[in-house]
């Protein structure tokens, strides 16, 4: 289960070109793994998303991605955040995640949710569909992934995928945990409880108590043990040694996306920064909220060596 998972959320450094990409990548992997995270995650995204950067912006295909990463580390657990369910055929991804958790040797983690970013679908010719289409196909895509990756051999003759018997062989390692992302409080969170083990909930800090009241509700209606699902909510930091450091690093990053007045400080207020203290601080808020723990990405300095490994240390006492 994910209770502190790292996220590389950009591969766009500055003065880091395709030759010294994946070595940038790495060292990040290593950063998080030595400072704590339990989990190392990346997008399952092919453009990058609007509130990151432009279209353009550098961005590596998930799991060709974790599975060189699986050989950069030991330890940590491996990720997408969060898989976007349309982009592939159930069996295929359930093969997919299969063969990172051989290659990790056990360590592969399933993130899932139903896909929401129209642009790459209109760009890459994949169907986009409307919002009860894309949760109708995750609700059968689970129906297929799960079995397969529990060693049984599922049919499935569905609205949009059908299969027959599919096999994965050899099976995983050992049991690959499934987060579903998002907060949706109708489908999200009833899927959620209806298959996941863990919960990555997107939504705005003061909306958590709602968010798990929501999930304690589904979990009723699905006889499901609450307690048996980890629930972390995503949040954006940027943390250094001193808190004009991580504010300066910041202002940097958002003003590269051209962002000043009104728009710098909305985005300012979204990101948890400032030096330790004042990061552990906020971040210990949440978890009085009822969460179990964080992912966290470091979108505005993550390409500065020490900055992921001092975010970890950082939080990672406030789990312990």
């Amino acid at each position: 289960m994910t209770t502190l998972g790292y996220q590389i959320p950009s591969f766009t450094y500055p003065g880091v070109g395709p030759d010294q990409l994946f070595s940038n990548v790495a060292r990040q992997a290593k950063e998080a793994e030595s400072a704590g995270f339990d989990t190392l995650m990346v997008m399952d995204h092919f453009y990058q998303l609007p509130m990151i950067g432009s279209p353009d912006a550098y961005m590596l295909e998930c799991y060709a991605l974790l599975s060189a990463l699986a050989r950069e580390t030991s330890t940590i657990r491996l990720s997408s955040l969060v898989t976007g369910n349309t982009y592939r055929n159930p069996a295929v991804l359930a093969k997919t995640v299969t063969t990172l958790d051989i290659v990790s040797e056990g360590r592969a983690q399933l993130g899932i949710g139903a896909g929401w970013f129209e642009l790459e679908h209109s760009s890459f010719g994949i169907e986009f569909g409307t919002f009860t289409d894309r949760f109708e196909k995750l609700d059968e895509a689970l129906q297929i992934i799960l079995p397969m990756l529990n060693g049984e051999r599922p049919t499935l003759d569905g609205k949009w995928y059908q299969v027959v018997d599919a096999m994965n062989e050899p099976p995983p390692v050992r049991k690959i945990p499934v987060m579903i992302g998002g907060g949706g409080e109708k489908k999200t969170l009833k899927f959620v409880a209806r298959y996941a083990d863990d919960s990555n909930l997107i939504c705005a800090v003061d909306e958590v108590p709602r968010k798990l009241a929501a999930l304690d509700e589904h979990c009723g209606a699905e006889h499901r043990d609450r307690s048996t699902i980890t629930v972390t909510r995503q949040q954006a930091t940027c943390i250094a040694p001193t808190f004009e450091e991580a504010r300066s690093e910041l202002d940097t990053a958002l003003a590269a996306r051209g962002l000043t007045g009104e728009q710098l400080d909305l985005a300012r207020s979204l990101v948890v920064h400032g030096d330790p203290d004042t990061v552990g601080e906020q971040m210990a808020a949440q978890l009085e909220l009822g969460l179990d723990g964080f992912t966290v990405n470091a979108v505005a300095n993550c390409h500065i060596p020490g900055r992921v490994e001092l975010l970890g240390n950082t939080l990672s006492a406030l789990i312990s």
